[in-house]
C-alpha cells in the first residue's frame, strides 16, 4: 500500500487524474506517459514553418509525369544502384538474397564439322577450305562428295548483284538443260479436245478440259507442271489459290502457257527447267544427278550460265554476280571462282 501512496502522491505532483480505484499498474502507466511528454521538446514556429518550406520546395521538383516524376526518379536511382553494384562486382539480388551460380562446368560447344555425320566429314576432307575452284573442278569434286545413299542432285548457287524488288531485276527464266535434270516429270495440259492427242503423243500424264478441272474440285493434284492454252487461262483463275502457292499455275514466262502444247510437252519432258531470284538475291538450280557423271554434269552447268548471262539487267551497275558455290543434296559447299565478271 505504501507503493501504491508514493506512486498516487507523484502522479498529484504531475497534475495526472487518477485515484485509489486505479491499479499500481495503471497509475505506473500514467506517469510514464506523462514524464515521456515533459523530455519530448516541442516544435517552435520558426521550425514548423521552414519544415513546410522544404515540403513544398519538395513538391515543386517532383513533376506529375516525365522525367521529373517521382516514378522516374525512382527508376533512375535503382538504376544508378544497379550500375554501381556492377562496377563493384556485387553479384547479390537487389533484395539481399545470393547470387546463383551454373552448376558445374562451362558447355563446351563443338564445332560445326564435328558434329556431322562420319559420311559427311569423310566427303569434307576432299574440299580444301577456303580454295577458290573452276566450275569444272567443283562440279567434278561435287560429284565425288555426296554422302547419301540415293541419287543426291548437284546444284548450283549463285549470288547476284540485283535487287528482286525492282521489276527490271526480278529474273525470272526457263532453260532447257542438254542432259536433263534425272527427275522424272508429271505434266498436266488444259486445252481443248483438238489438242489432246498431240499433248498425249508428246508423253503428257494427265490431259482434259471439263474432266481436269473436276479434278480440281475435289483437289485432286497429280501432275508436276500444268501447261495450259492462252484462251483456257481464264477458267483457271478461281483455282489460283489452290496451284499458285504450290508453283503450279502456269505462266508465259516460264513456257507453261503455249498455243503448242505438244512443244510445250516435249521441252518440260526433256529437261525444260525453271529458275528464279529469291528475296536474298541469290539463284538455286539442280543441274543433274550425281548419277550423270562430270561430262554431263559440266554441260548443264554451262547451259545454265549461258541463260543465266542472258537475262542480266541493263540497269545493273558493276559485277553481276558476286559468288558461285556447288553442292549436292546434303554434301559439302564448294566454293567457285567468280569467273563470270
Amino acid at each position: 500500500m505504501a507503493k501504491k501512496a508514493n506512486l498516487l502522491e507523484e502522479a498529484k505532483k504531475l497534475g495526472l487524474d487518477v485515484s485509489e480505484k486505479n491499479t499500481v499498474a495503471q497509475i505506473e502507466a500514467a506517469i510514464v506517459d506523462a514524464q515521456d511528454e515533459i523530455n519530448t521538446p516541442a516544435v517552435t514556429v520558426t521550425e514548423a514553418v521552414i519544415t513546410e518550406d522544404v515540403a513544398e520546395v519538395v513538391e515543386e521538383k517532383v513533376a506529375k509525369s516525365g522525367k521529373r516524376s517521382a516514378k522516374a526518379i525512382a527508376e533512375t536511382e535503382a538504376k544508378e544502384e544497379k550500375e554501381a553494384r556492377k562496377a563493384a562486382g556485387d553479384t547479390t539480388s537487389a533484395d539481399g538474397e545470393e547470387a546463383s551460380l551454373p552448376k558445374g562446368p562451362k558447355p563446351v560447344t563443338r564445332p560445326l564439322l564435328e558434329r556431322r555425320g562420319k559420311k559427311y566429314q569423310e566427303a569434307a576432307k576432299l574440299v580444301e577450305k577456303g580454295k577458290l575452284y573452276s566450275l569444272t573442278d567443283a562440279v567434278n569434286i561435287a560429284a565425288k562428295t555426296s554422302p547419301s545413299k540415293f541419287d543426291a542432285s548437284v546444284e548450283i548457287h549463285v549470288r547476284l548483284n540485283v535487287d528482286p524488288r525492282q521489276a527490271d531485276q526480278n529474273i525470272r527464266t526457263t532453260v532447257s538443260l542438254p542432259n536433263g535434270t534425272g527427275k522424272t516429270v508429271r505434266v498436266a495440259v488444259f486445252a481443248p479436245e483438238g489438242d489432246h492427242a498431240a499433248a498425249s503423243k508428246a508423253g503428257a500424264d494427265v490431259v482434259g478440259d471439263e474432266t481436269f478441272l473436276a479434278q480440281l474440285d475435289k483437289e485432286v493434284i497429280n501432275f508436276d507442271i500444268l501447261i495450259a492454252t492462252p484462251q483456257y487461262m481464264p477458267r483457271l483463275g478461281k483455282y489460283a489459290r489452290l496451284l499458285g502457292p504450290r508453283g503450279l499455275m502456269p505462266n508465259p514466262k516460264s513456257g507453261s502457257v503455249a498455243t503448242d502444247v505438244a512443244k510445250a510437252v516435249n521441252e518440260a519432258k526433256t529437261g525444260k527447267v525453271e529458275y528464279r531470284v529469291d528475296k536474298q538475291a541469290i539463284v538455286h538450280l539442280a543441274i543433274g544427278k550425281v548419277s550423270f557423271g562430270a561430262e554431263k554434269l559440266n554441260q548443264n552447268a554451262k547451259g545454265f550460265f549461258d541463260s543465266l548471262l542472258s537475262q542480266k539487267p541493263t540497269s545493273i551497275k558493276g559485277a553481276f554476280v558476286k559468288s558461285i558455290s556447288v553442292s549436292t543434296t546434303q554434301g559439302p559447299s564448294i566454293k567457285v571462282e567468280n569467273f563470270i565478271n
